[in-house]
């Protein structure tokens, strides 16, 4: 598990090193300085820390998604409606409020995908800040620097379209 850590860590380093010369992505010198602040983090939380997305939709509903990570490692993901107007009737009880650890992460299909930051900080270069022709791209880093907001909204989409992340909160362990 900890080489694919290093894996992911050296994939990191090399794409923004190659995309370092092209004007490709919405937001280069913003996510360039994100980027790093993460890797100081991530060095100084031994890789250890737990973050939540958020989610809310139009109609109504909104959930939270808490993702703890040791040693760069998921051991855990906390799911939890926050407002339930608008969510199907028929919804059970125990998806209301959930929560995964060991080999059952990810079994469930409402919540935030189970990812390191390592991977959203991937997944930001190399998807969400991509130069796009009619979407509006958004970025922040109002977690101490690390991505708060990031990824895009198609022009011609109405409801519900917005594709990326929302990290209210990252903390270390």
């Amino acid at each position: 598990m900890k080489n694919k850590t290093y894996l992911i860590v050296l994939i990191l380093i090399g794409s923004l090193l190659n995309s370092c010369n092209s004007d490709d992505l919405e937001y280069q010198d913003k996510f360039e300085t994100s980027l790093k602040t993460w890797l100081d983090f991530k060095e100084t939380s031994n890789d250890s820390y737990k973050y939540t997305v958020t989610f809310g939709s139009w109609a109504g509903f909104g959930w939270e998604t808490t993702i703890i990570v040791e040693n760069g490692i998921i051991i855990q993901r906390d799911f939890e409606y926050t407002f339930t107007e608008g969510i199907s009737t028929d919804i059970q009880q125990d998806e209301l409020q959930w929560t995964e650890t060991g080999s059952e992460i990810g079994s469930h299909e409402n919540g935030a995908e189970s990812i390191t930051l390592d991977e959203i900080y991937f997944k930001a270069q190399n998807d969400w800040l991509i130069e796009r022709n009619n979407t509006t791209t958004y970025f922040k880093t109002e977690n101490n620097g690390m991505i708060s907001t990031c990824g895009y909204v198609n022009n011609q989409c109405v409801d519900d379209c917005f594709i990326g992340v929302r990290i209210k909160t990252i903390e270390t362990l």
